[in-house]
């Protein structure tokens, strides 16, 4: 497969944008279940501070711990994202050609691929806070665009988000990491792949790179 998008990521700077906005954006408000729902903008700044201090009090997430990342992300931070429609849009107009068993497979291996991305970047986070810029937005609005930057050492880290309002809140659907939105970027690298190799082809180009990484680990 050829190099697939996560390699523009690699970069200590950019690994550390996407690890603290991914988790600013997927943790779930505590008060999912009350009557109000929580303002995206509110509920993006509020849980960056509860994950940031999950992370820097968990020495095995530090230290990258895949087992516990992924630990953090099935119990905490996956249950609040529509990672359905973040693999949906990934894989863009040939997903509707996909089968029920090859969406769920590239939906974990794209879940894989992801959590292996950016779980030695949690380690990275010291010192870091992120701030919302003020919501443009209005009430009626079911789609938003939060954006925020991380502050601490060295230039402050751009971190966008794509948020839809559902029965259950408000979740996550796709990120911008310095410029760069995460699903349109593997949209180009999937369909290069699913052109050449169809949509098992894709599955088995992802599998390989879990591999790899996971190899690497």
């Amino acid at each position: 497969m050829k190099t697939l998008p996560t390699d523009l990521l690699w970069s200590r700077r950019q690994w550390l944008a996407g690890t603290a906005g991914a988790c600013a954006a997927w943790m779930a408000p505590w008060a999912a279940q009350a009557s109000a729902v929580e303002a995206p903008d509110a509920l993006i700044q509020r849980v960056a501070g509860e994950v940031f201090a999950l992370v820097k009090g968990d020495p095995a997430i530090q230290a990258g711990d895949l087992a516990k990342v992924s630990q953090l992300v099935d119990t905490k931070l996956m249950p609040y994202v529509n990672f359905n429609r973040m693999t949906a849009s990934a894989v863009g107009r040939f997903w509707r050609q996909a089968t029920p068993e090859q969406r769920q497979r590239l939906q974990e291996e794209f879940k894989t691929l992801l959590v292996r991305t950016y779980s030695g970047a949690l380690g990275q986070i010291k010192d870091q806070t992120l701030v919302v810029r003020p919501l443009r937005a209005q009430p009626s609005d079911t789609e938003v665009v939060v954006r925020s930057e991380v502050r601490g050492r060295g230039d402050p880290i751009q971190l966008d988000y794509r948020l839809e309002k559902t029965a259950s809140g408000w979740k996550v659907y796709d990120l911008n990491v310095l410029g760069v939105w995460l699903v349109e970027t593997y949209r180009g690298q999937f369909a290069q792949e699913i052109q050449a190799r169809g949509i098992d082809g894709l599955i088995a180009a992802l599998a390989e790179r879990n591999r790899s990484n996971a190899a690497r680990s």
